[in-house]
């Protein structure tokens, strides 16, 4: 049975008692009324049901988006597709949710596909979460680069999805440039090294983090923190992305990771 909520009631009566008497307090009880029913209202929020609305939402615009990006060429190749695939089997998707996944990135490939409504549908859906349309963008971009190279028509829909999000074209170069950076960190391919990295290799490092060679380590601290805790599981189950979405967050806390290590071996020696 559900709690029920009569403080407001209790409250407004006393109060509109003392203000107007007996028809004061029947005003009071009834304002209180209002008041109590939206707390119990907001004492029965279904967050688990609020999350799993959000990650289904995650869930049906990057695959729609997804599918949209492998045709920005023309057509979809049979190597674009086994890419789909390898990319679904990284993710970690169940059986369930990856046949689902397939059938929203056929959709985002049909002629009839349009970015606007699905990115507008996003933000209106889950505009609360404000670090969701970077965590689009970062998967979207993950997505993209899964044969290596950034084309550019793929760099085109990228751009044109971070401006429905709201999402500038400085921001936008930044945080693309900070992401390409965290993909040189990558664990199938970085191996650090017992030998003093390279300058190439240090700004990129850098840039992984979104700092400069020039800002102190508590600045480098600070930013690395950040990025890791945005990646952090709990927040990002909590913020909408699919528990079986997880595991290409968890690999870019380790690119994340290796960048800030490598700062760190550096500076130490210097």
């Amino acid at each position: 049975m559900g709690r029920v909520v009569i403080f407001g009631k209790i409250l407004g009566g006393i109060l509109g008692f003392f203000s107007g008497g007996f028809i004061g307090a029947i005003i009071g009880i009834a304002v209180g009324h209002f008041f109590d029913r939206g707390v119990s209202r907001a004492m029965g929020f279904d967050y688990g049901a609020e999350r799993e609305r959000l990650q289904r939402l995650f869930f049906e615009t990057t695959f729609s988006i997804m599918g949209h990006i492998a045709k920005a060429d023309g057509r979809i190749s049979e190597q674009e597709i086994e890419q789909a695939e390898t990319l679904m089997a990284r993710l970690g998707l169940t059986a369930e949710h990856r046949q689902e996944a397939i059938s929203l990135f056929k959709q985002g490939a049909e002629s009839s596909f349009q970015l606007e409504p699905v990115v507008s549908r996003f933000i209106s859906e889950g505009g609360r979460q404000q670090n969701l349309p970077f965590l689009l963008l970062e998967f979207l971009f993950t997505i993209a680069l899964a044969d290596g190279e950034l084309h550019q028509s793929e760099r085109d829909i990228l751009m044109r999805t971070g401006s429905y999000l709201g999402i500038g074209s400085r921001q936008f170069e930044q945080l693309l440039a900070m992401l390409m950076a965290q993909e040189h960190f990558r664990s199938d391919h970085y191996q650090q090294s017992a030998q003093a990295p390279s300058q190439n290799e240090l700004e990129q490092a850098y840039q992984a983090l979104g700092v400069s060679s020039t800002d102190s380590d508590r600045e480098i601290k600070r930013s690395y923190r950040k990025l890791m805790s945005q990646h952090h599981p709990d927040k990002l189950i909590a913020q909408g992305v699919p528990e079986d979405m997880l595991k290409m967050a968890t690999e870019k806390s380790q690119e994340i990771q290796a960048a800030y290590d490598l700062i760190q071996k550096h500076r130490k020696k210097s």
